[in-house]
Parts: structure tokens; C-alpha cells; sequence
């Protein structure tokens, strides 16, 4: 028997729902479990729970807040490897990124739990006399989290810990490929000594659990990372009940790479960015601006090290690159492969579609050369492993093509000229830049966000989270 993964909801594990199949995307005959889809009445049932939580858990003691939030964080990476299997056998990472993936999670949550401590307050003086001025902040609220199925714990986490550490009551809508994890990770919280219905989790697809828990008058904040197109439909809903939106979505990141770059770094960090996680990143290298001196170099390199990554089943640990998480999705990159031929560009490697052991979605990672910045395959995100190397004659035309997109979630320099590192810093048009190093990976503590179509509203991580799961107020006190 497969394990059911319920729905839960004011402290209670509920079923009943539809049970719906989770696959295993490196064995199609590998049924993982299933879990028990929720219905409208489910999310109406958890919100109405988060709400008659929410003001015992705001009034909670800061260090019983944070004792919670230890729990969470200490289980994660105590338990790391384990649920990093389950990452790998659902999602498609590799196990040392599931692995990290966990573990990171668990920072996430230690990291609140030091913030529960640091809400300090501000007094000001006031311009008339005899009056005092206290600035504070409040718990926003219900908070909404919709989460994707790329970084099924990780998003989750960043999301979760700082509405949970400023006292907020939270309705987790996890996505429906990466289930396990999700109930894993709603487990451990159960289990952390919050009260009941401070924390609830419905599963089930975007157009039903999704559009119910954006537009639901209860919810006093969302919070989703995903597409763009369903990321303006979440904001339309939620904007209706004047709820807070932050929205982290789709990306086309480019990474510059200039004469002067140490080559094998270039390659390194172009590899990793572009190819690890399966390209299935919203950071990742899909667009590589190179100068024309060193492209044909860059190139035959490139070629050579995305040939000779092992492809194969997730939970093998010679394998580099995993699976494309669904059947659907490596269609839909399957149709971008063709596009981008069609357009004029052509597949220097890759792109094939790979027959191994398993049944699995298996594709070869591929770069298109020939190509320009107008083709759609340079404009519109892939999520797959797939990258493009654009020829540029010079920086001025990198960096002009690095921002020509409707995008702006990251962006990367190799070079070791330290005065086109610092203009591409403060040129570039995205939220996070990085200087000889991959387009993908961030620290837990600094801000995270995007500019243009990338990211809408307060930034994620560090101590900016407080902007938008806190609402500050102003008191007058008069003598």
C-alpha cells in the first residue's frame, strides 16, 4: 500500500478527497503515494481556522515562538538526507541537491527563530511638545503561501518561518507534483508545539485550492512563487479584498561572460548555472552573453562538459542531471527545442530525449548557438535544460542585451576587471547580481527579489521579510 498524503486543517489530518497519483518522474512505474485532493469547503475550513488561531499565536511569548521555530529548523537538517530522498524521488534532484535543499530549509527556520527575538521597536521624537511617537509592528495577519514544485521545501520554508516568527497564522497551498514533501514538511510544524490552526495545509491544483485561497475575503496576505500568467491572476483575486501580494515568478537570466573571464570558471559556473536542478531553477544561466573573442572558445567548452554530465534517475548517486519533473513539462521544452530550430537557431548539443533503465523523463541537457536576443527561446522561460550562447561584439552590447528582456530576477559577470564588475553591478537591471560566480544560488539571510515581471511587492528572506508579513504602526502619546 502507497502512502495517503492528507490535508490539514486546524490541527486535524483530513482525507476524503480524491486521491490523486504521485509519480516518481525518474520511474513512471514508481507510484510514490497519493494524496487526498481538497475541495473549496477545505480551504474555507482552514482559513476560517488560521483566523480563530491567529490572535492567540500573535499574543504568544517571543521565546515560545521561537522555541517552535528551533524545533522546525533542528528536525529539517537532523533529518536532511532522508527527506532529501524523498525530494529526489518526486521532484527529480539529484540527492546531494535534495539533501541541501532540506538542509537549507532548516536554516531558514533557525534563522526566524533568532528573529523572533529582534523585534524592536522605534521611538521618535515628536514636532509638537509634550506628545511621544512609538513606532511598531503587528502580524499582518492569515498569510496565503503558494509554493512551486521546483524547491518543494525551500520555498516553503523562506515563506513559512518569518510568517510564523511575527505572528502570523499561515494556509500552506503546496504544489500537487511534489506532495511527500510537503507533508513532511507540514509534519514536522504539527509537531513543533504551535496551537492548532496556526499552520494549515490543502493540497490540490492551482485553478481550484489556488484561486480559492488568492480571492478568499479571510486571507490577509499572499505569498506564491511560480509563473508569471498565474502570478497576475493571484494578484487580481487578491487585490479584490485589499489582501498584501508578493509574487516571485518567471525569469530569462543572463550570464555575461567577457574576454578577460578565466575560461575554466566561466565554464564552471555557466554548467552549473544553466544545467543543474535540470535548468528547473527560476535563477538559472538561460541566456549566455558571450564576447565575440573568446565565444568559440566558450563554446566547444561548453559542448564538451554539458556532454560529459551524466544524466539518469534521481536517486543514483553517479547522476549530475535528474528528470524533468512531469511528462508535461518536458513536452512543453520539447516544443521550445523545436521552436528555437525554427526560429533559426541551431542545437549544438543535446535535446535528445534519453531511454534508460527506467521510464522517466530523461532529456540530454542542450545549448543553442545562432541564435539572437528577439527569438522567443532568448525571451520567453524555458525551465528545462536548455540555454542559449549569444554572441556579443563587446560589454556595452552584453550588457545591453543582459537587460533586454521583460525579466530582471538575476544576472552574472565572469570577468576580472574589477571596473566592469562594478558597472555591471550597478547597470545591470535585476534584483541579485553575482560577479564570477553562477546565476544560481542565494544566502538565506540577505534579501531575495527581482525586478520588472520577476517579482511584485516586498522582498523575500532576511530582515526584509518583516515589510510585508508586519504592518507597522504609528502611536501618539500625549502628556
Amino acid at each position: 500500500m502507497t502512502e495517503t498524503y492528507k490535508n490539514l486543517i486546524d490541527g486535524n489530518w483530513t482525507g476524503g478527497g480524491e486521491l490523486v497519483a504521485n509519480i516518481n518522474p525518474s520511474d513512471h512505474a514508481d507510484v510514490i503515494g497519493h494524496y487526498s485532493a481538497a475541495s473549496v469547503a477545505d480551504v474555507e475550513q482552514a482559513i476560517a481556522a488560521a483566523n480563530r488561531a491567529g490572535a492567540e499565536w500573535g499574543a504568544t511569548g517571543l521565546e515560545q515562538r521561537k522555541a517552535a521555530l528551533d524545533f522546525i529548523g533542528d528536525e529539517l537538517i537532523a533529518r536532511c538526507e532522508e527527506i532529501g530522498r524523498v525530494i529526489a524521488r518526486e521532484e527529480g534532484k539529484t540527492i546531494p541537491e535534495g539533501k541541501g535543499e532540506a538542509f537549507r530549509s532548516g536554516q531558514f527556520f533557525q534563522y526566524y527563530a533568532a528573529e523572533c527575538l529582534r523585534q524592536i521597536g522605534e521611538q521618535a521624537a515628536s514636532v509638537r511638545p509634550g506628545v511621544d511617537v512609538e513606532v511598531t509592528r503587528e502580524p499582518a495577519g492569515v498569510v496565503g503561501v503558494i509554493t512551486p514544485w521546483n524547491f518543494p521545501v525551500a520555498v516553503a520554508a523562506w515563506k513559512i518561518a518569518p510568517a510564523l516568527a511575527f505572528g502570523n497564522s499561515v494556509v500552506l497551498k503546496p504544489s500537487e507534483t511534489t506532495p511527500a514533501s510537503a507533508a513532511i514538511l507540514a509534519d514536522i510544524i504539527h509537531r513543533s508545539g504551535i496551537p492548532a490552526g496556526v499552520f494549515n495545509m490543502v493540497i490540490g491544483e492551482g485553478h481550484d485550492v489556488g484561486s480559492a485561497l488568492a480571492g478568499s475575503p479571510g486571507i490577509d496576505a499572499v505569498t506564491f512563487t511560480g509563473s508569471v500568467a498565474v502570478g497576475r491572476k493571484i494578484a487580481q483575486s487578491a487585490i479584490t479584498n485589499m489582501a498584501r501580494i508578493q509574487l516571485e515568478m518567471g525569469s530569462k537570466n543572463a550570464l555575461v561572460v567577457l574576454n578577460d573571464a578565466d575560461m575554466d570558471l566561466a565554464v564552471q559556473c555557466a554548467i552549473g548555472g544553466a544545467f543543474f536542478g535540470t535548468g528547473q531553477k527560476c535563477t538559472a544561466s538561460s541566456r549566455l552573453v558571450v564576447e565575440e573573442g573568446i565565444h568559440d572558445e566558450f563554446l566547444e567548452r561548453m559542448i564538451a562538459a554539458a556532454d560529459a554530465l551524466v544524466v539518469g534517475h534521481a536517486l543514483d548517486e553517479k547522476t549530475q542531471i535528474g528528470p524533468v519533473v512531469t511528462e508535461r513539462q518536458l513536452q512543453q521544452i520539447e516544443g521550445y527545442l523545436q521552436l528555437g530550430k525554427d526560429e533559426g537557431a541551431e542545437i549544438a548539443t543535446g535535446g535528445d530525449i534519453l531511454e534508460l533503465a527506467t521510464k522517466g523523463n530523461f532529456m540530454r541537457p542542450a545549448i543553442f548557438t545562432g541564435s539572437n536576443n528577439k527569438m522567443r527561446i532568448n525571451r520567453e522561460e524555458i525551465f528545462g535544460p536548455v540555454t542559449s550562447v549569444i554572441k556579443v561584439a563587446d560589454y556595452d552590447e552584453a550588457l545591453a542585451v543582459s537587460n533586454d528582456t521583460d525579466f530582471g530576477l538575476t544576472s552574472g559577470i565572469m570577468t576580472n576587471s574589477l571596473s566592469r564588475a562594478r558597472h555591471f553591478k550597478r547597470h545591470s537591471q535585476s534584483g541579485c547580481v553575482m560577479v564570477n560566480l553562477p546565476t544560481a544560488g542565494t544566502d538565506y539571510h540577505v534579501p531575495f527579489g527581482g525586478r520588472k515581471a520577476s517579482s511584485y511587492g516586498p522582498r523575500e528572506q532576511g530582515t526584509y521579510a518583516k515589510d510585508f508579513y508586519t504592518i507597522v504602526k504609528t502611536s501618539y502619546v500625549g502628556g
